[in-house]
């Protein structure tokens, strides 16, 4: 007999998600009261000092309803966040999600929220307040958007897609040469190319099907949990790089429409191998 997700004498999944989900919408909706198009730091101690702003803002509310919600649970910090995970359940936060766009009046940005069981996540919310979008999935149930169950691309061909990465956080040196030849390697094979930063957004597109291929060197864990189980749950495929299993702790992820994830592996199989730590 398959274990429940959650023992009978604990909050089901369903009331998790309803707790997860009004948490993101509170921090969402005061970020949002802080929010500018206008915005435009003028140097890097005026960007410094609005990043963590933000942070300051919402990362204590969110810990305490979290906690709250589920006290037993680890809350995943420094280090912890690019290696291998313990067992046991773990929140996996990441308050201001794309927190250098709103600093600077862009509108990719929100709050994400993942509880990973034992390495896997197993629900995720991701809220993005300038769209009124909250997106949940819960491990086993598949992956929505407002309510409406979202799906990955169909497409069979990798000159068809639209495929997409991001830079890994600032000064990750080792990323470079990858980065660099992963997107010259794919402007060969796919229809489009893009670059954006955060990572959710994309592989928020991925679990759409508006996207068909994610990767990224030099990942951490709140950058991606969420995104994974999204993916996963809309029907999608997701790896390393050289397509060998994704667990939190590897340095290196993608995700791609499952017709497209081998094509995606050797494209970019073909790149110098370079350890993006």
């Amino acid at each position: 007999m398959t274990q429940a997700l959650y023992p009978l004498a604990e909050p089901t999944a369903d009331a998790l998600l309803a707790g997860m989900t009004a948490a993101a919408e509170r921090a969402g909706q005061q970020l949002l009261a802080h929010f500018s198009p206008d915005a435009r730091p003028h140097d890097r101690n005026a960007l410094m000092a609005a990043l963590a702003h933000n942070e300051a803002l919402v990362a204590k509310g969110l810990r305490d309803a979290l906690s709250a919600l589920r006290p037993g649970a680890n809350w995943l910090d420094g280090e912890l966040e690019a290696m291998p995970l313990p067992d046991g359940e773990w929140w996996v936060v990441d308050a201001v999600e794309g927190n250098v766009n709103h600093v600077h009046g862009l509108g990719d940005w929100g709050v994400s929220i993942t509880l990973v069981r034992d390495r896997q996540p197993v629900l995720a919310v991701f809220h993005h307040p300038l769209e009124g979008m909250m997106w949940t999935a819960v491990s086993g149930k598949g992956a929505h958007r407002n309510g409406q169950a979202v799906r990955v691309s169909a497409k069979t061909q990798l000159a068809d897609a639209i495929v997409s990465t991001g830079q890994a956080e600032a000064g990750q040196t080792a990323t470079y040469g990858p980065i660099g030849g992963s997107v010259t390697a794919m402007l060969g094979h796919a229809l489009l190319v893009r670059t954006s930063v955060p990572s959710t957004f994309p592989m928020l597109h991925v679990a759409s099907g508006q996207n068909d291929v994610f990767w990224q060197y030099a990942c951490v864990l709140p950058g991606v949990a969420a995104g994974v189980l999204f993916v996963q749950e809309a029907g999608g495929t997701v790896s390393r790089i050289d397509g060998s299993p994704w667990q939190p702790g590897a340095t290196d992820i993608l995700m791609a429409a499952p017709a497209l994830h081998a094509a995606a592996t050797a494209v970019l199989r073909s790149i110098p191998s370079q350890e993006a730590a």
